[in-house]
């Protein structure tokens, strides 16, 4: 019973997060539907930064729907990125901007960016002061922008971070790795409950969906 008491409490605490996203008129940027029900008005919201953990496919699905909307997206600091990878999770590469080495004044290149960029993402390689951080996420209001960033983050609006990962597709030791399954977990700062949804990242065309009830028992694990 009271297990059953959190999970209705939780889900009416994030209606009310999706309903009040609305209300306040807060611009949110287009994100894969799996995500409507774990992040705060129902995606990643103009003005906030996110921490991710070091999963690359999860930053890059989370880039490509505003790429595909028509908005410009920036990476910083990430060289192990690579344009074929970008495309293969839906990034539109005319609208993807790499920094893959931006040296010690990667803060700046991000504040810089968030002028003409509408997502920012980011690996934070040292420690980011709460005035450092209220300053940018300022330019990120004023300028509608998010901030994606790999690491840790003063002030951030959420967490996102991908678990227990398993590869599916083979067939008593034949076949091709086709789909891999994840647990995203999100926690926010409203809500002292994280939220999980299984997800295949990637399907089987590449993209980031839910996962089926009906997803087989994998055969083979990867870390």
């Amino acid at each position: 019973m009271r297990e059953d008491a959190a999970a209705e409490v939780h889900r009416l605490r994030a209606q009310l997060e999706r309903m009040q996203g609305r209300k306040l008129g807060a611009p949110v940027l287009p994100t894969p539907p799996v995500f409507a029900g774990l992040l705060s008005g129902g995606g990643l919201r103009a003005g906030r930064a996110y921490e991710l953990g070091s999963s690359a496919g999860l930053l890059l699905s989370l880039l490509a729907r505003p790429t595909l909307a028509g908005s410009w997206c920036a990476a910083i600091g990430m060289p192990e990125l690579g344009a074929e990878a970008a495309a293969g999770l839906g990034v539109v590469l005319d609208r993807f901007v790499l920094v893959p080495e931006p040296g010690p004044r990667w803060l700046a290149v991000a504040a810089t960016l968030a002028e003409v960029m509408t997502v920012i993402a980011v690996r934070a390689t040292g420690r980011v002061t709460d005035a450092e951080a209220s300053r940018l996420q300022a330019r990120l209001r004023d300028r509608g922008a998010v901030l994606l960033v790999q690491g840790r983050w003063p002030q951030a609006e959420a967490s996102l971070e991908v678990t227990d990962s398993h590869w599916n597709g083979l067939s008593q030791g034949h076949g091709y790795l086709a789909e891999r399954e994840v647990t995203v977990t999100v926690r926010t700062r409203q809500s002292a409950l994280p939220r999980r949804a299984k997800m295949l990242l990637p399907d089987r065309v590449g993209a980031l969906t839910a996962a089926p009830t009906d997803v087989p028992l994998p055969l083979r694990a990867v870390g």
